[in-house]
């Protein structure tokens, strides 16, 4: 059977089922009585049941009135519940983000304390991380698999673009007992790490590191000596600590503390790596994406202030 209730008929019956008068339930909807009372008739029509007894003086509900009183209950309350949900939604307290990020990516301060700060802010929004190196998170974010890639500077398609977050200086990674730690306090020229054997990401896997470090050698006048390569930065600092070579990193790297590394600094060395956050063009992230970036762009700027 085929019916065609609307909400407000819903709220009209509550209203007189909790009241049981029509009168007192007219004055609650704000309504005058006898349209109250059509609408009722008509939905007991629609829905082909009696749903109150009344009289001149008392109105009750009947065993069906008892019943749909249940279920209006349940329907107005999901439908309030829904509408909740969609202005959070909207809002950017619920929904999800696909975040695509390099290896290093968890060891950049701001990001890590912007993505926490997200997830205690907004428990209800699921966050699923996809780690790829910069070059594997164009495809993903060209067809929406990612929303967000938090990446390091590269060649981008015209249909991606980007927005620098930071700027990383790079530093030098050497084993205890290296020759080149009596230089800790005055820094390390490029130039110096002629002849010393690097350890390297490997060239499929940190490829806009790889690149910018080949070519920071380069101008320096340097023809690296690659002895290991790894793909994960907690690898080439163990190969480091292993002493099988030293490593030129960016600073975010300064963060894992590791038996047996220590950081120096490189002078004359005006190069830096940039982290950008990159987004589809004429793609609108969700809301919640929205307010993360924000988040994210707000703690680096009051970084720097």
């Amino acid at each position: 059977m085929a019916t065609n209730i609307e909400l407000r008929h819903l709220r009209y019956f509550i209203a007189v089922a909790e009241e049981l008068h029509f009168g007192h339930a007219a004055e609650r909807l704000n309504i005058s009585q006898p349209p109250l009372s059509q609408q009722i008739q008509a939905l007991e029509a629609n829905i082909n049941a009696k749903l109150l007894e009344r009289n001149n003086r008392n109105v009750c509900l009947t065993p069906a009135g008892q019943m749909f009183l249940q279920e209006a209950y349940q329907v107005i309350a999901q439908v309030d519940a829904a509408a909740i949900r969609a202005a959070r939604m909207q809002q950017g307290e619920l929904g999800e983000i696909s975040i695509g990020f390099t290896s290093t990516t968890p060891f950049m301060h701001k990001v890590a304390l912007s993505l926490r700060q997200f997830r205690e802010r907004y428990p209800e929004v699921a966050i699923h991380m996809h780690q790829m190196n910069t070059k594997q998170q164009i495809a993903p974010l060209q067809t929406g698999r990612i929303d967000i890639g938090i990446m390091r500077n590269t060649l981008l398609p015209d249909n991606l673009k980007h927005h620098l977050l930071f700027r990383e200086r790079f530093v030098l990674a050497v084993y205890d007992g290296h020759p080149l730690l009596k230089y800790a306090d005055k820094g390390v020229d490029l130039s110096m790490l002629s002849g010393y054997p690097l350890v390297f990401f490997e060239r499929d896997v940190g490829t806009a590191l790889y690149d910018e470090i080949i070519s920071l050698l380069a101008n320096a006048g340097v023809t690296p000596m690659i002895s290991q390569e790894a793909g994960e930065a907690m690898t080439i600092l163990g190969l480091v600590a292993a002493g099988l070579g030293i490593s030129i990193v960016t600073e975010s790297f300064t963060r894992m503390k590791l038996d047996g590394v220590q950081y120096l600094p490189l002078v004359n060395n005006p190069t830096y790596s940039e982290v950008w956050l990159v987004k589809r063009i004429n793609r609108n992230n969700s809301p919640a994406a929205n307010r993360l970036t924000d988040l994210l762009f707000s703690n680096i700027l009051n970084e720097k202030c």
